[in-house]
């Protein structure tokens, strides 16, 4: 019984390695999309003034 009490407190850890990970990639893509359509690059720039 020991080694199965061991086995699920790795799960335990891959999951919360895992889901930190899946928060923190959720975030950083929240805020490059907003940031990218507040301050637009060059190129970016170039279309809006074309149209």
């Amino acid at each position: 019984m020991f080694a199965a009490n061991v086995w699920h407190w790795w799960i335990g850890v891959f999951l919360l390695i895992g889901s930190i990970g899946a928060v923190a990639s959720v975030f950083a893509g929240y805020v490059a999309k907003v940031s990218a359509s507040r301050y637009p690059n060059r190129r970016q720039r170039q279309a809006l003034k074309q149209k």
